[in-house]
């Protein structure tokens, strides 16, 4: 079991209209810091929502964690697209997600592993398959194929116990019945996609 692992952000966004390729698109992958404990039921965080309910959400995807530690990549490959001007800083939540955690990579978690926080405890499911809107939100139009080629999809989390958390919290990783790796289901996708 790893040690040092926390939740270093707790971000939520209500579903909005905003333009991408001059199209009005519903989305809610701008998330924004909450402070404080956040209230965590079976279907996510209080004050979250998903835009895309047959692709987002629901019991297997109610939460959506990042690793920090991907952060550098991300400013990097933005740079190097040119981009400016949309912040340039990527604050936790940039990248959609509600949990931004330190210490934990896809590397690390098997589908079935359980994050425990102290007051809720949350399964890891299944690895983020990106869409176009994660191109706009980053600013540039091979954001998408950059994530899936490097293997820095985050994961998606169940609500085993309903509760709270927050931003600071150290959690516990508790492993599952390790039979099928986050990477392995993200070269699996990426297999298919191939096809």
């Amino acid at each position: 079991m790893k040690s040092s692992m926390r939740c270093v952000g707790v971000q939520v966004a209500q579903a909005r209209k905003v333009l991408i390729s001059g199209r009005s698109i519903l989305t809610a992958i701008h998330k924004t810091a909450i402070s404080g404990p956040v209230a965590v039921g079976v279907l996510g965080l209080a004050g979250d929502e998903q835009a895309d309910l047959s692709v987002h959400g629901g019991l297997e995807k109610a939460v959506y964690a990042y690793p920090q530690e991907h952060y550098d990549f991300w400013r990097t490959q933005r740079a190097q697209a040119g981009v400016t001007g949309i912040d340039d800083r990527l604050e936790p939540g940039a990248m959609g997600e509600n949990l931004t955690l330190q210490g934990l990579l896809e590397t690390d978690v098997w589908v079935g592993d359980v994050l425990r926080f102290a007051h809720c405890s949350l399964r890891v499911t299944q690895p983020r398959e990106p869409c176009y809107k994660f191109n706009a939100a980053m600013g540039f139009n091979t954001a998408v194929k950059a994530m899936a080629q490097s293997g820095f999809n985050g994961f998606y989390l169940s609500v085993d116990t309903p509760g709270t958390l927050e931003a600071g919290e150290a959690f516990e990783l508790v492993p599952g019945p390790r039979h099928v790796g986050i990477p392995e289901r993200i070269d699996a996708r990426r297999l298919k996609h191939l096809r």
